[in-house]
């Protein structure tokens, strides 16, 4: 790592910040022979709108300036989110203490004293252009680290098949809204759909192209569907719909016209086309319900109650 910093010190670029002409001229003679690349600002309003047009890998900052002095500037570049990272080096005269530890306590990595030692700035930018790659490196790697975390744990919740909610997620979600019922006294319902004679489609037509028949089902539902519901796996060839705030009426209209969509739907396959249908069991949360499972217990009987009846029909518990 040490060694990639040394040999590529043009691609770190180094705002000095001075009102005084000559100070500039010194730093530029110390840093551009050494081979970093060197911007400059005489004042604390040019800081402010050069680090919009580029931001530096670190800032040389007098400390003491006209107008907007280097503590302003660094306070400001600290409370920003895209410069706050950007490590701040104060050029000073002074040796009093207040000034060192006040420059400390706006977000200062270090200072630097007039007049100018080569060894020492040169030492001292290295170490700290060091430190922020580092710095740089680990934030980079948290944040892909984090993005992966997420990753997982949304294929974690979903199934591997349709790319809906598994029966785990499922669950949680209705757990969610069984509590939200509760405490605020709304509805909510549960359908739970069953593709009819599904396993006589997986014993013609092969697995691949019942797989394909379970995706076109889950599109149908979710074309039938509200943004705010939630629609799983249930397990095999069932799924269920969770209706946040639909009372009895309302989900078993929709049960319907998912039925109807379901019903309509043709599936093209090589041994010519396939046509589904399935049976709805539809049920909603009544206040005697202490837990999800009684909930999917009943649509469960409602499901089953459809299947008796001779299939592709909703049925309400």
């Amino acid at each position: 790592m040490t060694d990639e910093l040394l040999t590529h010190l043009e691609d770190f670029l180094i705002l000095v910040v001075d009102d005084i002409p000559a100070n500039l001229k010194v730093m530029k003679e110390i840093l551009e022979p050494v081979g970093y690349s060197v911007t400059f600002a005489r004042s604390g309003d040019q800081v402010l709108e050069r680090v919009k047009l580029a931001k530096p890998d670190l800032i040389l900052l007098d400390l003491m300036m006209p107008e907007i002095d280097g503590l302003q500037v660094c306070e400001a570049l600290k409370a920003e989110p895209k410069t706050q990272y950007i490590p701040v080096i104060f050029l000073t005269a002074s040796q009093e203490e207040e000034h060192l530890i006040q420059a400390f306590e706006f977000g200062a990595v270090d200072y630097v004293t007039k007049p100018f030692r080569k060894p020492e700035l040169l030492a001292r930018v290295r170490t700290h252009l060091l430190l922020k790659y580092t710095v740089d490196k680990l934030r980079e790697t948290q944040i892909e680290l984090q993005e992966a975390l997420e990753a997982v744990e949304k294929l974690a919740r979903l199934d591997p098949l349709t790319g809906i909610l598994n029966r785990r997620a499922l669950m949680e979600i209705a757990e969610q809204e069984m509590n939200r019922a509760k405490r605020y006294g709304t509805p909510f319902s549960i359908l739970l759909l069953d593709v009819d004679h599904f396993k006589q489609v997986n014993d013609t037509y092969g697995h691949p192209v019942g797989d394909q028949a379970l995706c076109a089902v889950v599109e149908s539902i979710l074309n039938g569907i509200r943004q705010v519901d939630f629609v799983g796996r249930y397990g095999g060839e069932e799924f269920a719909v969770i209706l946040p705030q639909i009372s009895t009426d309302s989900a078993w209209k929709a049960a319907e016209r998912i039925r109807l969509q379901i019903e309509k739907m043709t599936i093209f396959t090589e041994q010519g086309e396939l046509k589904l249908t399935v049976s709805i069991g539809v049920t909603t949360y009544e206040r005697e319900d202490k837990i999800v499972d009684q909930l999917f217990k009943r649509a469960d009987q409602g499901l089953y109650q459809a299947k008796a009846e001779g299939r592709n029909q909703s049925c309400q518990v």
